[in-house]
């Protein structure tokens, strides 16, 4: 959450020049702000829609970003095995200033709510990658170039 999974996938998918597609976006643009969703019904409900919505999004060659918690299903997990998968890890260093620029449902508490899911959610996302790169105050030119390099062989 907030280590920059759009902004790498996107440039990543440039440099591909393939088709990029962020879950996330997906979800916004038929069901408004995941905010507002989480507020009018419920974290469940926004995990089946995005459920349907990974399938939907890695069905067709491209670079796809998902949301942080999209790791919490199994069947999710299942089906992003099929994939190519690249973990964006951090330290956290850089989090604060990150989180500070957009509503996240579950971060009500900042950097401490960040913190706790990130160390909940690190084994499933170390579970599914292919490939891990520390994007901890690396730009994000080099974290594209390295996971370019990184695919390439």
């Amino acid at each position: 959450m907030g280590v920059g999974k759009t902004t790498v996938g996107r440039k990543l998918a440039s440099a591909l020049q393939i088709d990029f597609r962020d879950t996330d976006h997906i979800f916004t643009s038929r069901h408004g702000s995941i905010a507002d969703f989480f507020k009018q019904s419920g974290e469940a409900e926004f995990r089946k829609l995005e459920r349907s919505i990974v399938d939907e999004a890695i069905r067709d060659p491209g670079v796809v970003s998902t949301g942080g918690g999209v790791v919490l299903s199994e069947e999710n997990r299942s089906a992003l095995k099929a994939t190519t998968v690249v973990y964006l890890k951090t330290d956290g260093t850089h989090m604060a200033k990150r989180l500070s620029q957009g509503k996240r449902p579950l971060i009500e508490n900042g950097l401490v709510d960040w913190k706790r899911i990130y160390d909940e959610r690190k084994p499933l996302y170390e579970s599914v990658a292919d490939l891990t790169i520390d994007c901890s105050g690396t730009p994000i030119k080099a974290t594209v170039e390295e996971i370019l390099t990184a695919i390439s062989k």
